[in-house]
C-alpha cells in the first residue's frame, strides 16, 4: 500500500487530495506509477501528462521520475510553485 498526495491545481482537477492504493505489481518507480495513474481518465492524462510541469516527492524528498518507490512510501504530486 502506498499513499499518494495531490496538491494545488492537480488536486482541484482530479477532485481528490489524497488516497491510499495497493501499488500495481509492475510499478517500481515514479514514472511507472504516473503512467498507471494516467489510465484513470482525461483529467489524469492532462494533469500527469509527459512534459507537463510537475514536481514529485517520495517520502518528502524531491525526486525525479526514475526514483524507486516501495510499499509504504508516500508520493506527492504538485505543480512548480512561483511567487512574487
Amino acid at each position: 500500500m502506498i499513499k499518494i498526495l495531490y496538491f494545488a491545481r492537480i488536486k482541484e482537477s482530479l477532485g481528490v487530495g489524497q488516497e491510499s492504493i495497493d501499488m500495481p505489481s509492475d510499478t517500481s518507480n515514479v514514472a511507472a506509477l504516473t503512467a498507471w495513474l494516467r489510465q484513470r481518465g482525461a483529467a489524469w492524462q492532462n494533469e500527469l501528462a509527459p512534459g507537463k510541469a510537475l514536481r514529485v516527492a517520495v517520502n518528502q524528498s524531491m525526486v525525479g521520475m526514475d526514483a524507486p518507490i516501495n510499499d509504504g512510501d508516500e508520493i506527492a504530486y504538485f505543480p512548480p510553485v512561483t511567487g512574487g
